[in-house]
């Protein structure tokens, strides 16, 4: 992969101011990147363009405050012990467990588990029922940890507690 041109031209600091102001609001048109950057939009365009080809964004996505939403189901987050491939370490178990579609989120983690999921299902059964009938019996597993996410207060950086300020509602 080569290095954007954007860190070429102005260096990595504002290669990451881009990145840092897309991934805090996703929303943002050229236009406004283009003034707040201080570059060309013209510039900006092909600065995204080239990073969402070589892989540097992979998508794009809103903050959902799911717990206003009716019927969306549970969340879990899952910490898993594994027992390492010979040769492929973590890295074939994670693409295995990845392939379900009830998992959001795979991560590689320092401490005392090895992999931490994150897992949405209908309900707290239907969750249940795939730690322990599909993810705990795969070849590799050695424990699994279950946690449900009972309220979510911050996700994303994006804070999802509302407060009254002056008579107004205002998220804080």
């Amino acid at each position: 992969m080569t290095e954007p041109r954007f860190a070429a031209r102005k260096g990595k600091v504002y290669m990451d101011k881009l990145l840092q102001l897309l991934s805090e609001n996703s929303s943002l048109t050229t236009t406004q990147l283009s003034l707040m950057l201080g570059e060309p939009e013209d510039y900006i365009k092909a600065q995204i363009a080239e990073y969402e080809s070589s892989g540097v964004i992979r998508g794009y996505q809103a903050v959902v405050n799911w717990d206003e939403v009716p019927d969306s189901g549970v969340m879990a987050m899952i910490e898993l012990k594994v027992a390492p491939q010979l040769q492929k370490g973590f890295d074939e178990i994670a693409e295995r467990i990845l392939e379900y579609d009830e998992v959001e989120d795979v991560y590689l983690m320092a401490g005392a588990y090895d992999l931490l999921l994150t897992v949405k299902g209908k309900t707290i059964p239907d969750v249940s029922s795939f730690v322990a009938k599909r993810l705990a019996a795969m070849n590799g597993i050695l424990s699994t940890a279950t946690h449900f996410m009972l309220k979510r207060y911050k996700e994303k950086g994006v804070s999802l507690i509302e407060a009254k300020k002056d008579g107004r509602e205002m998220m804080i």
